[in-house]
């Protein structure tokens, strides 16, 4: 009876030959390969997060590390490479989807505490091992985590700047985004990126450490700011960049040649002046931040989204450090205009799901709908409603 209930869709490791379902990625090469990169290295334990450089919750083609050295494709997870082991940590969300599309080259942790993988990579990885990751994709306070985690352990955390995992996928890697950055239309914004950038350093001024600048690491931190959108990342408006706002200057760091003509002319209207924005290459923004920081100078940042890489460039004595930066608070208090653009937005897709509902009563007596195909039919009805850019997420249209 036991057999009869015995699912095909997930991997069986424990016969012989091990049953893959064909949702399954093999991934020997691959870890093979990072084995000799970690050798090379030095470097007894490798730790892959399914982030990117700022933190963001959804990530671009390119930066799904995680997803191209595991086959697993949830948006939450954290691998750990030995020279002889490898797991994988992720949510109940995602157990079963991680059985259909890792081979048996990993073990599935069904957790996501940082404690745990701490005690696995002790059990793994001998005293006097080094436990290595990249420091550009891990937050401050997850840097910390494992830290303490391992502290004392006789092991050493050392980062690496050069990403083993993007060494090993080499020419395979997707190319960076291309799209053209534009700017929203003064119809849809609350204020100017003028107007924002003064409400910023009026909060400098009034602080009182009285930071000298404030550095953005969130990507919708500067679309944001400068009231600009890009599609970089899937379902998300936003593009690659970091800003540095001192009070008496503006560093954007972006790929410049992306920038619409109408946006050059917008950021650098004011030049030269305090309100001129100076345009740098986005790979600038650590050099920059360094040669910034060795100044008379305090920084303010949010920890929540700027990376223990460029965190480690400011000395200890010289930044102001707050959960959120002033932008991500500035951002979330919406003005008169603004909410009532919020409203307008809420009226105009409850137009679209209505006609969804209706549609689906009478389609689904027929057996006409699956969850598939009525989620690319509320799509469509959303993307006929006026100034739509598409959904926030992968529509989850229907249940059962």
């Amino acid at each position: 009876p036991q057999a009869a209930f015995a699912r095909t869709d997930v991997r069986n490791c424990s016969v012989d030959p091990p049953y893959l379902p064909p949702t399954a990625t093999n991934t020997t090469a691959r870890l093979a390969a990072l084995r000799d990169i970690m050798r090379t290295h030095r470097v007894q334990a490798y730790i892959v997060p399914s982030t990117d450089a700022h933190m963001s919750e959804y990530i671009a083609e390119r930066d799904s590390r995680l997803g191209w050295l595991t086959g697993f494709t949830g948006s939450a997870g954290t691998g750990v490479v030995t020279q002889d082991k490898a797991a994988l940590w992720t949510d109940s969300r995602y157990w079963t989807q991680a059985e259909r599309q890792m081979d048996c080259n990993w073990e599935l942790q069904r957790t996501t505490w940082i404690d745990s993988i701490g005690l696995w990579i002790l059990e793994a990885v001998p005293a006097g091992g080094n436990i290595s990751l990249d420091p550009f994709l891990f937050s401050i306070d997850t840097w910390n985590s494992y830290s303490q985690a391992l502290h004392g352990s006789g092991r050493t955390l050392l980062p690496i700047e050069t990403n083993l995992v993007d060494q090993v996928w080499g020419d395979q890697r997707p190319p960076p985004a291309s799209g053209e950055i534009y700017s929203l239309l003064p119809a849809f914004t609350g204020s100017t990126w003028q107007e924002k950038v003064g409400g910023i350093r009026k909060q400098m001024e009034q602080h009182i450490r009285r930071p000298t600048a404030v550095l953005l690491s969130g990507l919708e931190e500067t679309a944001w700011l400068f009231n600009l959108r890009g599609d970089d990342i899937p379902y998300n408006p936003v593009f690659y960049s970091y800003t540095l706002l001192t009070n008496t200057s503006i560093s954007l760091f972006v790929d410049k040649k992306r920038l619409a003509a109408a946006v050059r002319q917008s950021l650098q209207a004011g030049c030269p002046s305090s309100l001129c924005v100076e345009l740098r290459e986005y790979g600038q923004a650590g050099a920059h931040l360094r040669r910034y920081a060795q100044g008379n100078v305090t920084i303010w940042l949010g920890t929540e989204y700027t990376t223990y890489g460029l965190y480690g460039v400011i000395p200890q004595e010289k930044l102001l450090e707050d959960r959120y930066s002033p932008v991500m608070l500035a951002k979330a208090v919406k003005n008169a205009k603004e909410q009532k653009l919020l409203r307008a937005a809420h009226v105009r897709d409850a137009v679209a799901v209505i006609q969804y509902l209706l549609w689906l009563e009478k389609m689904v007596p027929q057996g006409q709908v699956d969850e598939f195909s009525g989620a690319q039919h509320i799509d469509a009805l959303r993307r006929a409603q006026e100034h739509n850019r598409g959904p926030s997420f992968q529509s989850i249209s229907a249940s059962g």
